[in-house]
């Protein structure tokens, strides 16, 4: 028997990797994950060790603190490196992370999130196991980089942070526990700002020109970035419906819920909401515009709004039938959202392959499209869904899910 032949027939074992943000916001997701090996990076115990000198809210901290007492509780049934049964029949185990060895290629030992990722690598390699490796992330960024590294992402719903209560009532006042003169001076120096920027300077077309070179000349990449926004601010309070204000607020928005996912999730879903009004309020003056829209697509996505999500991306294609992103994002709605259509998105990274199949510029769409394809495709068949052939389901695959999907596009 041949080395393929005995890799085939070798069981599967599926691997649950967490990301620490995942922890922090349910730290039950450790038991969450019946007959399958759930794995904690070592990176990920390292973070949550941080987290009981850093400065960050008392919530964040008492979840951390509850998942290392969850641990320590298992730790009593075995070593938590060797591995330790499940009430469910899997079972948990730190994993080191093993810097004598090969990274996969575009991770690096240095980025926390990449050494989350290459344990992922180094478990299922290891010892010539073969296995299916999940990452469970509510991190944009890490999601978007373990999707071009072909690795299975999905998000983890629930945790305090579904509670509404908790995220817009007790988290705000527990964050925000100032002295009630700091905020009266905080909010007398904001509206003495606001008075000068509306009724000193009416006819200021921006604040960038009212700012001195030297000092745009020392700010770094966020502070300009914050800078513009607050430019783009003062700008709609003199043109309402300003597009490029509009788009410059979205954006910025946008890039804080990105960098914001992994340390506040509660901060990055209001991010993410300001990105959405912002760009809701854009696209009214530019419906045209294709890119905003699929961005404002990923957004509901992520934020739990997935209908929404795919109507938005379907939107897109009538404009641009041919846009590699909203193809691509299309794929990733159906197949990571709750509907599971696997036809459909399988049919969406086919029609990916064949748009950047050509083009030097889009090779990493390319593979990661591919890969994508091949997750979709085991995901189907142990679901019992049958994805048709190549041939077929670049067409009549697309088809059949215009009803439901409006991905007819091609």
């Amino acid at each position: 028997m041949t080395a393929a032949e005995q890799d085939k027939k070798r069981p599967t074992t599926k691997v649950i990797v967490l990301d620490t943000n995942v922890l922090l916001a349910d730290p039950n997701s450790l038991l969450s994950f019946p007959r399958a090996e759930v794995v904690i990076p070592e990176t990920v115990l390292g973070e949550l060790d941080k987290l009981k000198t850093a400065r960050v809210d008392p919530d964040l901290r008492f979840r951390g603190r509850e998942v290392s007492r969850l641990l320590f509780d298992l730790s009593e049934e075995g070593s938590l490196i060797d591995g330790v049964e499940l009430p469910d029949g899997g079972s948990l185990r730190v994993a080191p992370f093993e810097s004598d060895r090969p990274l996969p290629e575009g991770l690096s030992a240095r980025n926390a999130d990449d050494r989350i990722l290459a344990t992922a690598y180094q478990v299922c390699h290891a010892d010539g196991k073969k296995c299916d490796v999940i990452l469970v992330t509510n991190d944009l960024n890490m999601l978007l980089k373990a999707q071009t590294l072909g690795v299975t992402v999905q998000r983890h719903e629930g945790g305090v942070e579904a509670s509404f209560a908790r995220r817009y009532v007790i988290r705000p006042f527990q964050r925000y526990k100032v002295p009630l003169g700091i905020l009266a001076i905080a909010i007398a120096v904001f509206m003495a700002v606001v008075w000068v920027a509306t009724v000193i300077q009416p006819k200021a077309a921006s604040l960038a020109g009212t700012a001195p070179t030297e000092l745009q000349n020392v700010l770094t990449p966020s502070q300009k970035s914050a800078f513009n926004a607050l430019t783009a601010l003062n700008n709609l309070q003199q043109h309402a419906e300003d597009p490029e204000s509009l788009r410059s607020l979205s954006t910025f928005y946008y890039d804080q819920y990105a960098q914001l996912t992994a340390s506040d999730p509660t901060v990055a879903y209001n991010a993410a909401e300001q990105a959405i009004r912002y760009a809701e309020r854009y696209l009214a003056v530019a419906p045209m515009d294709v890119n905003v829209r699929v961005d404002m697509a990923v957004l509901n996505f992520y934020t739990g709004q997935s209908d929404k999500a795919i109507q938005l991306v379907n939107d897109a294609l009538k404009i641009d039938k041919s846009h590699i992103k909203a193809n691509y994002n299309l794929g990733i709605f159906l197949w990571q959202s709750s509907r599971r259509d696997y036809v459909g998105a399988a049919a969406q990274f086919e029609k990916v392959l064949s748009l950047t199949k050509n083009d030097t510029h889009n090779t990493g769409v390319y593979q990661s499209a591919e890969r994508s394809l091949e997750a979709v495709k085991r995901d189907a068949k142990a679901a019992g869904v049958t994805v048709p052939s190549t041939e077929s389901s670049g067409s009549a695959g697309i088809g059949s899910q215009n009803a439901t999907s409006g991905a007819g596009t091609q």
